[in-house]
């Protein structure tokens, strides 16, 4: 699995990239018509080549950057995975119960975290020591909301609530609840 701030900074450069690309034309295309006053500046084939090939170009990218998607071939083979650690977590009145004080778990294990809301939509994260997300989940009560995840990296997390659940939800934040090590 790739750490997603490996992902987060890749796709980051496709996408500019290719959204520069869209820019460019529409920029070319605007002056086109402009400089001449004419609609026809373009034939309809050549404007219809350039619109096929953006389309091209934006369907390949999210092709070939969803496989770098580090959470998808879990998602896709659930059955066939089996947690190293599991993180059981219920949360209700804006608080998050855990069943252990700190938890640990070595780079490459499979962590299952299984939240249970017992009253309002939460969100559920992952965060850094730097408070950059490593991943996240909603969790919506009455439905089963698991994660799986594998540590590229050691180091101390922090879990938190990503989901506006009320006023009180900005105070979900609990420091130093995992460490992974090598």
């Amino acid at each position: 699995m790739v750490d997603s701030l490996v992902v987060l900074h890749g796709q980051t450069i496709a996408y500019t990239i290719y959204a520069v690309v869209v820019l460019l034309f529409m920029a070319w295309f605007a002056v086109k018509i402009t400089s001449s006053g004419k609609a026809g500046v373009l034939s309809n084939k050549l404007f219809g080549v350039l619109v096929i090939l953006l389309t091209i170009m934006g369907v390949s990218l999210h092709i070939v950057t969803s496989t770098t998607i580090p959470w998808v071939p879990i998602d896709l083979n659930r059955g066939d995975y089996t947690p190293d650690k599991v993180v059981n977590v219920t949360v209700k009145n804006h608080e998050f119960k855990f069943e252990e004080e700190k938890y640990t778990a070595k780079v490459g294990d499979l962590v299952l975290f299984d939240v249970t809301s017992e009253d309002v939509t939460y969100g559920f994260g992952v965060f850094r020591q730097d408070n950059s997300m490593v991943t996240q989940m909603q969790v919506v009560p009455g439905h089963r909301n698991d994660l799986l995840w594998v540590f590229q990296k050691p180091g101390i997390y922090t879990f938190r609530s990503t989901e506006y659940s009320g006023p009180k939800g900005h105070q979900m934040i609990y420091k130093d609840m995992l460490e992974i090590t090598e």
